[in-house]
């Protein structure tokens, strides 16, 4: 697999899931390993403390931990996009120095999501005083459009304003809306814009329109198969490959995340740090984790993939 550019990372990154100790603390060693196979299994990189990461519930601490796991691992930080978004622009800035030190290949960045209905000026304030305070060149934001969750949308005019007074450091957006027509409208208002699908679902119409790849919680457990339809979108087989890959989404979405992401994780390793999760997420019920397993064994494309238990 090629090395990914710093400057512009594309393909299929995982939103990792983060593993817990009993006692609700990071698992460097399992987080390292997990990061490791999601390469082996066809990404092409890997984002660390975002939503399906649990970051909003780590703390800081917790949080520079896993990008410093990260950073000694030996894996090139070129594959790493971490999540530091935070409502404490301290705390955004704090670990956003910490991912750029470690010349990662840039940072996912949430809008401060407390305050309801920011302004535009507010909202562009927030990114520009992370950028200024950060600092450093090498710096590549890229903006966390999630208005379910954080009910603060990234608007194509702050995504404009943030371009014109950030050249090379607005760097892109991950779009988890589920608004295919998002993604769309921001890949023609702004060719050569970094434009990550935040669902698997659209990795190969993103691709076809121009943009970058999909970074996805998904893609923790069908990262092979996301990987073949970005190795072939240009080809006529793609369209097969995307209905293989939708078809898994569709048994994994019955379920919560990261709940269902983390039970796969145990079943296919063994590792009991999968079980645990953080407050207020809770594990599957025996009953869910049979029937989401079942369901995932009876596709053929899963079965290379289960067969790791």
């Amino acid at each position: 697999m090629n090395e990914v550019s710093a400057a512009h990372p594309r393909g299929v990154f995982a939103a990792a899931v983060t593993p817990l100790t009993s006692n609700l603390e990071p698992d460097s060693s399992a987080f390292v390993a997990h990061c490791r196979w999601l390469l082996e299994q066809g990404c092409d990189g890997v984002v660390p403390i975002g939503t399906t990461g649990e970051g909003n519930s780590l703390s800081v601490g917790q949080r520079l931990e896993i990008i410093e796991a990260a950073t000694r691992s030996g894996i090139a930080m070129s594959r790493f996009i971490f999540g530091t978004g935070s409502c404490a622009l301290a705390d955004a800035v704090a670990l956003t120095r910490e991912a750029v030190a470690a010349n990662s290949a840039g940072v996912l960045v949430l809008p401060p999501f407390y305050y309801k209905e920011p302004s535009e000026e507010g909202l562009a304030r927030f990114y520009s005083e992370l950028i200024d305070r950060v600092g450093d060149d090498r710096l590549r934001v890229y903006l966390y459009h999630f208005p379910r969750l954080s009910t603060v949308p990234i608007t194509p005019a702050l995504v404009k304003r943030l371009r014109t007074a950030y050249p090379g450091i607005i760097a892109g957006l991950k779009d988890s809306s589920g608004d295919w027509s998002f993604s769309a409208g921001l890949l023609k208002q702004f060719p050569g814009f970094g434009v990550f699908s935040g669902s698997e679902g659209f990795l190969l119409a993103n691709l076809r329109a121009g943009g970058t790849g999909c970074i996805s919680a998904n893609v923790n457990v069908t990262a092979a198969l996301a990987h073949r339809v970005y190795a072939a979108w240009r080809e006529d087989r793609a369209d097969r490959l995307q209905q293989e890959l939708d078809q898994v989404r569709a048994v994994l979405d019955r379920y919560p995340l990261p709940a269902a992401i983390k039970h796969v994780m145990r079943v296919i390793t063994g590792n009991a740090a999968w079980q645990y999760l953080l407050p207020p997420n809770q594990p599957l019920s025996e009953e869910e984790g049979r029937a989401l397993m079942a369901g995932l064994a009876a596709l053929p494309q899963m079965k290379p993939i289960l067969a790791r238990t």
